[in-house]
């Protein structure tokens, strides 16, 4: 089973549907459940051992130590697994599919208030080329909406300008759906003042493509970029501790506030369903009172 999971993931590879992160957590779900197996049966894992009885109980072993949300993208890689098999003739058929997913939360990420976000990008970052990158970096996470794993991916050539305008593309989204997304004018200063130190951070080995170096010169990674959202959220006393996903859901929560309409929201997130964008942002009572007493026509006409 081990070489056909090499084989899979080699070709997802190849594919560049996937972002490095989704990459390799396809690759240590089916690392998992190959030493599952082999724990289980006693000798090395076989294609064959890819059925809904034994995925079932691989998940089971795991629910109490993880998430609704992990357990089903465990489970998403299996299938994927299951279906490249069968494709190919090593499975008969694809039992994964018979399996369940489990019911998730509709749990959404905290969004920090416009004024918190503004703290945290605009007061003092820390010193040298690394405070220019950090200040950029959140720029980017937040004026384009980003996921952490599309921002730490991004290379010098993803950066697109038209008119005099910055803009970003975004090759390999969730889903492998790319899309563009433009920034605004600070986001646009700061990424200027971080290329322009940025050779100061390159090394011998440094990815000569990547937009993000981190501080030993290799490109800039999830962790890292998660540590310094955490990092500028004590420094700055925000009223939450967010992760870099907080301000991807702050991104699209400011914009839903000030009356962008859910369509250019979700084209902007990349969102597939436009469902998916309803459930991942929302409005104040306060935001929806103001639309009210300015839109609807009873509303209007009592104030005449």
């Amino acid at each position: 089973m081990r070489e056909a999971a090499a084989a899979f993931v080699e070709h997802l590879r190849t594919q560049r549907r996937l972002s490095a992160h989704t990459l390799r957590a396809y690759a240590g779900d089916i690392e998992g459940y190959c030493g599952f197996v082999e724990e289980l049966r006693g000798r090395p894992g076989e294609v064959t051992d890819l059925d809904a009885r034994t995925v079932r109980a691989w998940l089971a072993a795991r629910h109490r130590v993880l998430s609704p949300t992990s357990i089903a993208r465990m489970l998403s890689s299996m299938r994927s697994f299951g279906e490249w098999l069968r494709r190919r003739g090593l499975l008969p058929d694809n039992e994964v599919k018979l399996v369940a997913s489990p019911k998730r939360r509709s749990k959404l990420p905290i969004a920090l208030a416009a004024d918190d976000v503004g703290r945290m990008i605009d007061e003092a970052q820390r010193e040298g080329p690394a405070g220019l990158r950090d200040r950029a970096l959140l720029e980017v996470i937040y004026g384009a909406g980003l996921r952490v794993s599309e921002a730490c991916s991004l290379d010098l050539g993803h950066l697109e300008r038209e008119q005099g305008r910055l803009r970003v593309r975004v090759v390999a989204g969730k889903g492998g759906k790319g899309r563009i997304v433009p920034l605004g004018a600070p986001a646009h200063a700061a990424i200027e003042q971080w290329l322009a130190v940025r050779p100061c951070m390159l090394t011998k080995r440094s990815p000569t493509d990547a937009l993000w170096l981190g501080d030993r010169g290799g490109r800039l990674g999830v962790r890292a970029a998660r540590e310094l959202v955490y990092r500028r959220c004590d420094a700055t006393g925000t009223r939450a501790r967010i992760a870099p996903h907080g301000l991807r859901h702050s991104f699209a929560t400011h914009l839903l506030d000030s009356g962008c309409d859910l369509r250019t929201i979700q084209s902007m997130l990349g969102h597939a369903s436009l469902s998916t964008t309803q459930r991942y942002t929302h409005l104040t009572f306060g935001t929806m009172l103001e639309v009210y007493e300015r839109a609807h026509p009873r509303a209007l006409r009592r104030r005449e």
